[in-house]
């Protein structure tokens, strides 16, 4: 039997500050890294040893993974980056606050940019400063390849070859697998691997810093689902993330 640890990266910068961060690339807080060492000793309790490892080219999620892997004094694995593994590209909401941006375009709107699964937030344009192009970490990809913006389809679409090219063929040969992701990324996966419509995708809401572990037969086929830690606060961080979009200062 093979294990999948899911991991969003712990609280960033712009986590804390209610910001869309999508391919913006923001440093974990004090908060997140704790949250990163807790993870890690959620998964030493758990007796889950990890095999490989997977991440995005966002510092939060190599810092997090960093951070984990030191804690559970693994060394010497696989691991794996790449940019397919990014968070989702919120496009010209980049760097908005999101409770402002509820404020003026309205809770609805804002629900639906954040969680719909075809609609996509509104795009960057071309010489915008934010654009990746502008970014040496990126120099490898094609102009098609760096997006301006998407939706969670957008998002899936990418992730998902990278899901079946290169980590599934790892659990079904029975390794345990940590990927350290973000929030859209892990979705697409969660999505796929619980069989979610469109509809009920969206009031999917992954916490920060708390292991999502899938086991799996011989075959890949999933057994069973769960998170590591206390029930109640993982309850309170999903809560937490669903109300991001929320006006909720007045």
């Amino acid at each position: 039997m093979s294990k999948l640890i899911l991991l969003r990266h712990g609280e960033s910068a712009w986590n804390k500050d209610n910001l869309f961060t999508g391919w913006t690339d923001v440093p974990l807080t004090d908060k997140g890294r704790e949250e990163s060492r807790v993870s890690a000793k959620l998964i030493k309790e758990a007796g889950i040893p990890v095999d490989v490892a997977f991440t995005s080219f966002l510092v939060r999620a190599t810092e997090t993974l960093d951070i984990v892997l030191k804690d559970l004094d693994i060394k010497n694995i696989p691991v794996f980056r790449s940019w397919r593994l990014n968070e989702r590209h919120y496009g010209a909401l980049q760097g908005l606050n999101k409770e402002e941006t509820a404020e003026k375009y309205g809770e609805d709107q804002v629900h639906i940019w954040r969680r719909s699964y075809t609609v996509r937030p509104p795009e960057l344009s071309l010489g915008d400063p934010r654009d990746a192009i502008n970014d040496p970490t990126y120099k490898d990809l094609k102009r098609e390849e760096i997006p301006f913006g998407e939706s969670l389809k957008d998002t899936e679409n990418r992730v998902m070859p990278y899901w079946n090219e290169n980590i599934l063929p790892l659990i079904k040969n029975g390794k345990n697998v940590l990927v350290s992701g973000h929030g859209s990324g892990i979705r697409s996966i969660v999505k796929f691997l619980d069989n979610l419509s469109d509809e009920e995708v969206m009031n999917l809401n992954i916490p920060t810093g708390v292991p999502l572990v899938y086991e799996f037969d011989e075959n890949g086929n999933k057994i069973s689902r769960y998170y590591l830690g206390n029930q109640e606060e993982i309850n309170k961080k999903i809560e937490s993330v669903k109300n991001q979009g929320k006006i909720i200062s007045k």
